[in-house]
């Protein structure tokens, strides 16, 4: 006897119910775990908040967009961290729907709701998520331009060319590494009759003139700077630690898609009883051209960016994991051709729970375990609402002024810039790096240098008793994580650079 689920049959009749159902409930609980477990931002967030405060047409990490909405979302929510964590939540709910939009397009809507349901299992889609930033909002900024890049190349839809544009311009002002991205539709048109076809217009001309403004002030900020966008020639030596650290990245792309090869092997009817009378999700079939555009968009970013990456030596895929497999859960419902059979219904949906849930457990055991086992320190245990609240006060209190900079250690400074008064932060080590102050202008305005204080009589280090000559330092104040465990209290040291009169 055949057994169909609800959710089966949801799948098949009410797709896009489902659709918003799941990615509303996954962005729902990323937005509590970090609300309820994180005293401190994760990741580089705080440094996205001290660049997004200034308003930099451009910085040496690179376009400024990312960091423009960051402070935007930080203050809309009264200089609060849910607005960032709300605004990270949305950019993964705008790349799902574009993911799903374009799956629609091609395999009809139901096995795109299948699609998405693959891809919201990848990893980088869900702790990763959390730390706002430019690699986080290129994804929707990616979907939506491979969407419309469909639309316009693909089915020859006119309309789509300006919204093609407008992604195009807000991608080059999120990440550098758009410059190698954005051509690869066009190269894919290129290669196809059908794109060709449909290249041949004017639309293309009046994309690249919206590109062009909406790129400008950046662009104008660039020659002005002397920034070099491209990067150098890669040094071609060692090949055999170049190909053996590609190897790895691509070892750890497939690792933070395991859930999705899980999945399909699970269904995989070979390893199915063939007594079981599975349901179907049925698709029209599937143009060589379009086969061809999702395999192209699911292998070229990850191939791509990870052979950059072991070229110049770098940790992590150029583009980030998320760009890379962005397009792996449509193409996996492809290769599985026009009928799907959902066999283990059951199985199927334990498994795909666990993936849903099993970074939750991870950052738990992250934040429980780890303390008392002596292992690396979590940036979120870091109390960051006390550590600002303290030193704006004190400054205050011994000034009558409110904070308005702040110097030393670079993580501290950072947490410090999230308090009431969004102080600047100087890096007094790289000055070039915080160009909006330079230490002339923090020994004149005053402020508060932090360190990490290595006894109780808070003795500065070397190097900013250097940088800043005649540092007096106060009293350590003691800061106790979420859960120190095994570690010893967060002792900050400190001191105040007193405002010069007029």
């Amino acid at each position: 006897m055949r057994f169909t689920s609800l959710i089966v049959e949801l799948i098949r009749a009410r797709p896009r119910l489902v659709f918003w159902i799941v990615v509303l409930c996954q962005a729902l609980l990323w937005l509590v775990v970090p609300l309820l477990l994180y005293r401190g931002p994760p990741g580089d967030l705080a440094t996205v908040l001290a660049y997004g405060r200034e308003y930099q047409v451009g910085t040496e990490f690179g376009p400024p967009l990312a960091y423009w909405l960051a402070d935007i979302a930080f203050r809309a929510a009264g200089n609060h961290i849910f607005g960032v964590y709300l605004l990270a939540q949305i950019c993964a709910v705008l790349m799902f729907r574009a993911a799903y939009q374009l799956g629609r397009h091609i395999v009809g809507a139901p096995q795109a709701v299948i699609a998405v349901l693959l891809t919201m299992t990848v990893t980088a889609f869900s702790t990763p998520g959390i730390e706002f930033g430019p690699l986080v909002l290129a994804r929707p900024l990616w979907a939506m331009f491979l969407l419309h890049a469909w639309l316009a190349i693909g089915q020859g839809r006119r309309s789509a060319w300006f919204a093609l544009s407008i992604e195009a311009g807000l991608l080059l002002l999120t990440t550098p590494q758009a410059m190698w991205l954005l051509p690869l539709p066009l190269l894919f048109g290129l290669a196809t009759t059908r794109g060709r076809r449909n290249l041949a217009s004017f639309d293309p001309l009046f994309a690249l003139i919206v590109i062009a403004a909406l790129v400008l002030p950046y662009a104008v900020w660039v020659i002005r700077s002397g920034t070099s966008v491209l990067p150098p020639p890669p040094v071609l030596t060692d090949l055999a630690g170049k190909a053996e650290q590609w190897g790895i990245l691509l070892v750890w792309l497939i690792a933070a898609a395991a859930g999705v090869f899980v999945l399909t092997v699970m269904n995989w009817r070979r390893l199915v009883p063939r007594t079981e009378d599975a349901p179907v999700i049925f698709r029209p079939p599937v143009d060589g051209t379009a086969r061809a555009y999702v395999y192209v968009f699911a292998l070229a970013p990850a191939l791509l960016g990870s052979l950059f990456a072991a070229l110049y030596g770098r940790a992590n895929v150029v583009g980030g994991t998320g760009i890379a497999l962005v397009m792996s859960g449509l193409a996996v419902v492809v290769a599985c051709g026009n009928l799907i059979m959902l066999r283990r219904q059951r199985v199927l949906r334990k498994v795909w729970a666990a993936a849903i849930v099993a970074p939750v457990l991870a950052v738990l055991a992250n934040i429980v375990v780890f303390p008392w086992i002596d292992g690396p320190e979590d940036r979120t245990a870091l109390p960051a609402r006390e550590i600002g609240r303290f030193f704006g006060e004190n400054f205050e209190r011994r000034t009558g002024q409110k904070l308005t900079s702040v110097a030393g250690d670079p993580q501290l400074a950072a947490l410090i810039g999230m308090s009431a008064s969004r102080p600047h932060v100087l890096n007094d080590a790289q000055p070039d790096r915080t160009p909006w102050i330079t230490s002339a202008k923090f020994m004149e305005t005053g402020g508060v240098v932090v360190w990490r204080a290595a006894d109780t009589i808070g003795t500065p280090p070397a190097d900013l008793v250097q940088r800043f000559p005649g540092l007096v330092p106060e009293v350590p104040r003691a800061f106790d994580r979420l859960i120190n465990g095994n570690r010893p209290v967060l002792r900050v040291g400190w001191a105040i650079v007193r405002p010069k009169g007029p």
